[in-house]
């Protein structure tokens, strides 16, 4: 026996060498790489709940100089040890070799996944030539608690109940903590954590994971999201203490007011531990640490200041009297606390399948003045959503307020503001946790002397997603709008989901998405972010929009337009948070940004998933009909049109013109004529008929009714009205080119050149420049530098982009989601990296470099991390024609479009196919690799 056992040992010796050394010479003859592993979107995720997740990766070239290389099979192999995974063995799944090209979306097909576990995967691919690539590094996911029934934690929190009626919030952001005892340090301990408001976890005094704000916005009327955290390393053998810090936040806001749930934020969490390695493939772990009556409650010195209603965010405030040291150590004596409150809302629990919130770009203050008053004003440099940190110094008791402001001239702006009570060391720091300000400006009051710089920074807040795209071109007032229009929508983006405004109102609304997705697309990794957001529209659905204070007596779900239950496929305007105004377009959202990821990632579940939601907005339109036509309906915040258009305030922007009712049927129609195509991707025949047929009477009614004969034009001849027109393609066929031209004159004759539309209005109208190719209208537009335009908020000193096109109207925001739709076309029109539309998720994709002259831009350039693998353009006009250069991923192909006066390629490869004339372009099809093109006028 042993003999045998000696010469088992040795034939492994030898062969392990010769296994490194074979996958070595697989690695070298394949022409790919596999690698940028993702699972659900995600990078190596936390506690995933789905039960069929997808794998993804992208393909790098083994030979840069190369041209062609493809993929014709893959294999995955999921293991349930990491050291299985290396020997090749997929216990969980071996998909066995593929015969396929695609990379996106492969679902799991393995063994069922069990809840709380790791699980490794990698891939290995064949070329074109079917030879073998090396594996992919190792990746992996954990599960979370996949069935209801595995949760045996209560709902806790305290006795402290918000009352609406104070002016700032009354309750404190409570500590809860539990202790208990192990054998030894664990092997394994992952804790879920879902709170209703912010939380923070702490194992033995030490901060789990550099996340804040967490868990993602969601509808605390009917879901709470938990978190993944891994515990382990931080436990130890003999005591040990949980805790977890509750921030009220989301926990008070009103439209998530339930009868089974407190007014005060709570907490469900659970822990399984594992006292050694052996016993983690046990189905029972050696200790379960649930939330229940028997943890422990008290007080913390922070509270939130406001009420977390509209205006009235406000900040927060630290009491330094009432620190408790080691309140999250073993050290804490906890016979003065409370026993937590058990509660039970009926709240679905699912996991949170986003990047957490981060804090990025440390930002230091250039200034700080000494006021006549005795305060103290800083100027932070930068517009920007995010905490800030700030060391003070007094007497005990003494209150320093801390004022935030957008404006210069103003002290305090939206009611944002924070506060430091000082404790009896005479000093302290003040440091947001469970809220947030929005400004440039801080004045500080209560101070007996001048702080320096260094005592104070700040940091923008955002969701972690991963940046995907860089851009740069030869005109310095491009290159500035693309900085902040980027700039801008990260600070829009906290908690997963995009926001009008982070100062005031915090509200995800629809027709401000329009305004902003494909911005995030084009130059973000968003698909978990917004198929989450897509989520929320599902939970939201049925409501209608709450508009007005949400702490009246006849708030939610009352009285008419505040939020009554209607069932009837109605959306409110804003996800997941109710509140606010809006029109079709707002709604319209549900239909428009499924196709929008699908386009761009490849993904038909995010079609199936939301078809039902497409489904029921759409037959509530249906219900708001008339001869073909809808017609206005609800109160007087439902029913907008375009919003936010030059002089719009004067004009009335809640209006009941016309041109209103025109935009909405465009609209209407655009989202008919979508929801058809994913009907068609799902196969659904009998909606994409129906929905195809309605679009088309529809059209018709529309156009006869508002077609202006005269000039070309549709209703009150607006440019807003012509670009709804174009989106919706509402005129016959033949005329398409006659409109086209009639915006064309519109743009440049009528308004010299400026943009003259708003948020809804400024959506379409870009939407249908973007796909017609007419870079040199959204040129015009964005190289102005009077109003109204973005050049204009250049030269008025903006650092963020604005909620108005005026500048300093009372009451509107300096940083806002109404105007950021070029930075989509920065990256799909100038850098000339578009969509294919008949091939979604980029594994074909158009280069077209923008119809603009050598006088208006010179050059650009981006790189860009597609879903299929990195894209690189580049492009220079000179005398003679056009020098390019185009990196085509592998297992890619591009089509290049050149216009025919300039398509004449002077050096021709056997990997660029001429592929003819069509649409007035001379077409080529790019095979993978780096391409370098010139060409010459003809």
């Amino acid at each position: 026996m042993r003999r045998t056992k000696n010469i088992l040992i040795l034939l492994l010796f030898l062969y392990l060498p010769w296994a490194v050394f074979a996958s070595r010479i697989v690695d070298v003859s394949s022409s790919v790489v596999p690698g940028n592993a993702r699972c659900e979107y995600l990078i190596n995720p936390k506690g995933l709940d789905e039960l069929q997740p997808r794998l993804s990766w992208t393909l790098r070239a083994a030979d840069s100089s190369a041209f062609g290389q493809k993929q014709t099979g893959y294999r995955i192999l999921v293991a349930s040890t990491e050291s299985g995974l290396k020997l090749n063995r997929g216990d969980v799944w071996d998909s066995g070799w593929v015969n396929s090209s695609e990379m996106q979306q492969i679902s799991y097909k393995g063994k069922p996944l069990v809840s709380d576990k790791i699980y490794f995967w990698k891939v290995s691919v064949k070329d074109q030539k079917g030879k073998v690539s090396g594996w992919s590094k190792t990746a992996h996911w954990t599960t979370g608690l996949l069935k209801p029934t595995d949760w045996k934690a209560k709902w806790i929190g305290t006795d402290q109940i918000f009352d609406p009626a104070q002016q700032d919030c009354n309750i404190s952001d409570p500590w809860l903590r539990k202790t208990f005892t192990l054998k030894a340090k664990p092997a394994k301990a992952n804790i879920f954590v879902a709170s209703v408001g912010f939380h923070e976890v702490y194992v033995n005094g030490k901060k789990i994971g550099n996340d804040v704000m967490a868990p993602s916005v969601t509808d605390h009327t009917k879901r709470a999201r938990y978190v993944a955290y891994d515990i382990a390393s931080e436990l130890k053998a003999g005591k040990n203490v949980i805790a977890i810090w509750l921030g009220t936040s989301w926990s008070i806001f009103g439209p998530y007011i339930v009868k089974d749930r407190p007014n005060t934020p709570i907490v469900i969490a659970q822990a399984s531990i594992y006292a050694n390695k052996n016993s983690i493939t046990l189905s029972k772990p050696e200790l379960v640490i649930v939330t229940d009556e028997t943890w422990k409650t008290h007080e913390s010195p922070n509270k939130l200041l406001g009420v977390w209603d509209s205006n009235r965010m406000g900040g927060e405030i630290w009491d330094a009297n009432k620190e408790v040291l080691n309140w999250n150590t073993t050290a804490c004596d906890e016979t003065t606390w409370d026993k937590a409150v058990s509660y039970q809302p009926k709240l679905i629990l699912s996991a949170q399948k986003i990047e957490p919130n981060r804090a990025f770009d440390e930002i230091k203050p250039i200034g700080i003045v000494e006021r006549n008053d005795g305060s103290y004003r800083v100027d932070m440099g930068v517009n920007f959503a995010g905490w800030t940190e700030i060391k003070v110094k007094g007497n005990q008791g003494d209150t320093i307020k801390f004022l935030f402001s957008e404006r210069e001239q103003n002290d305090i702006t939206f009611s944002n503001h924070s506060a430091f009570i000082i404790g009896k060391t005479g000093q302290g720091t003040f440091h947001n946790r469970f809220n947030y300000s929005s400004g440039r400006w801080i004045t500080i009051k209560g101070l007996k002397s001048k702080p320096s710089l260094a005592d104070i920074r700040g940091w923008l807040i955002r969701t972690n997603y991963k940046e995907a795209t860089t851009f740069e071109c030869s005109d310095p007032l491009q290159n500035w709008m693309y900085d902040r229009i980027k700039w801008t929508f990260q600070n829009l983006s906290i908690g997963g989901y995009i926001v009008d405004c982070p100062q005031r109102e915090r509200l995800g609304y629809g027709g401000d998405a329009h305004a902003t997705c494909e911005t995030g697309m084009f130059n973000y990794h968003m698909a978990a972010f917004y198929t989450k957001w897509m989520e929320d529209w599902r939970d939201v659905q049925g409501t209608e929009s709450i508009v007005g204070n949400m702490y009246d007596q006849n708030f939610a779900r009352k009285s008419i337009m505040s939020g009554r239950i209607m069932n009837n496929g109605v959306l409110p305007h804003t996800a997941p948070t109710y509140m606010g105004g809006g029109g079709p377009a707002w709604g319209g959202i549900a239909v428009s940004l499924p196709w929008f990821i699908y386009q761009h990632e490849g993904d038909t579940r995010i079609l199936d998933k939301n078809f039902e939601l497409i489904k029921g907005w759409l037959s509530f339109l249906d219900l708001n009909t008339k001869d073909d036509m809808l017609v206005r309906f609800g109160g007087s915040w439902d029913f907008l049109g375009d919003w936010l258009w030059p002089g719009a305030t004067a004009e009335g922007m809640n209006n009941d013109k016309p041109q209103t009712v025109f935009l909405n049927n465009c609209y209407r129609i655009f989202n008919l004529r979508t929801a058809a195509k994913i009907a068609r991707v799902l196969h659904k025949n009998k909606e994409a008929k129906q929905w195809e047929k309605q679009a088309e009477v529809s059209s018709a009614a529309i156009h006869a009714k508002f077609y202006n004969t005269d000039d070309h034009s549709y209703s009150d001849k607006s440019m807003s009205n012509l670009a709804a027109a174009l989106l919706g393609e509402v005129m016959p066929e033949n005329l398409k080119p006659v409109i086209m031209k009639r915006l064309e004159n519109e743009i440049l004759v009528v308004h010299k050149g400026h943009i003259n539309v708003g948020i809804t209005g400024g959506a379409m109208l870009f939407k249908v420049l973007r796909d017609a190719g007419r870079d040199d209208l959204i040129y015009a537009m964005t190289s102005k530098t009077d109003y109204p335009s973005w050049g204009y908020m250049k030269a008025n000193g903006a650092t963020t982009i604005w909620e108005m096109w005026e500048k300093d109207l009372p009451g509107h925001s300096l940083l806002h989601s109404s105007y950021l739709y070029p930075g989509a076309w920065y990256i799909d029109g100038v850098a000339g990296i578009k969509r294919d539309s008949q091939a979604p998720g980029f594994q074909r994709f158009i280069v077209r470099p923008p119809l603009l002259t050598a006088t208006q831009m010179e050059w650009a350039k981006a790189n860009m991390e597609s879903p299929a693998g990195l894209i690189k353009t580049a492009w220079k006009r000179t005398a003679d024609g056009l020098a390019m250069n185009i990196s085509v991923p592998p297992n890619c192909s591009a089509i290049l479009q050149l216009r025919e006066d300039e398509a004449d390629i002077t050096d021709k490869s056997k990997y660029i196919k001429d592929l003819g004339v069509k649409d007035g372009f001379r077409s080529f099809e790019l095979a993978s690799g780096n391409h370098v093109i010139k060409t010459k006028k003809i």
